[in-house]
């Protein structure tokens, strides 16, 4: 499967239905397929991971919990989430890590809210900023994403989201500011350095742009978008010259 990122939240939305219904098989196979082209979303490995722990995969959901607390570090239901497999599995001692690994992670989100209660909302309006772009309704899309991020700040999955559709608005000066919290907090999410390039560009700073990208190639040689950038750039680059 191939698609950029509106289209794989919009298939991701798709899977969230089908989870809901308890088709849980059909969920894990939409997962699996946003997945081979985004394993950097760590909500979605997150997702993946409760599939195949409702299918009883347990040691195939733990590899996709672990993957969610390593592309995303401080998510702390991922952490939650794998501490109780590992306790299904009967390592204890490393399932306790994780669960410490939950709670201090979770206080330092909103204080307001308990930790499972906070997620939900905030996962809640995260998707139902999803359903907005679907609807080709980016500025309603941007309130809940706002919305979730005040109530769990450090879920930079949602912040990618709320960074990306605030390109699409052309909100550039904000977008770059949400990309640089997302790059200070997890250097190597390759998809924010990717859209920070393209912000920078369409501010006119080619030059750092170009780096963005280059560093995009040093993280993961494979990315077909900034090489794809990086082409444009380089061909308006020569067309200039031979002008």
């Amino acid at each position: 499967m191939h698609s950029d990122h509106k289209q794989a939240r919009q298939i991701v939305a798709r899977g969230v239905s089908a989870w809901e219904r308890d088709d849980f098989e059909s969920a894990l196979e939409t997962f699996q397929g946003v997945l081979e082209d985004f394993p950097q979303f760590a909500d979605v490995q997150n997702k993946a991971g409760l599939c195949l722990a409702m299918l009883n995969r347990l040691e195939e959901s733990l590899v996709r919990f672990e993957a969610a607390v390593q592309y995303n570090p401080t998510y702390a239901e991922a952490h939650l989430n794998r501490g109780i497999i590992l306790n299904d599995l009967g390592r204890h001692e490393e399932a306790q890590v994780a669960f410490s690994k939950a709670g201090e992670l979770d206080s330092l989100d909103s204080p307001v809210f308990p930790s499972e209660v906070g997620n939900r909302i905030a996962v809640t309006h995260a998707q139902l900023g999803d359903l907005y772009l679907v609807a080709n309704h980016p500025s309603d899309a941007i309130e809940h994403y706002r919305s979730a991020l005040q109530i769990r700040p450090r879920f930079m999955d949602i912040r990618s989201k709320f960074a990306e559709t605030l390109i699409e608005l052309g909100e550039l000066d904000q977008a770059k500011d949400e990309l640089t919290l997302i790059l200070e907090a997890r250097p190597s999410f390759v998809g924010a350095r990717v859209r920070m390039g393209v912000v920078l560009h369409r501010l006119g700073d080619d030059e750092r742009a170009v780096l963005e990208w280059q560093r995009c190639l040093q993280d993961d040689p494979r990315d077909m978008r900034a090489r794809a950038y990086l082409a444009s750039v380089q061909a308006s680059g020569a067309e200039g010259g031979e002008a």
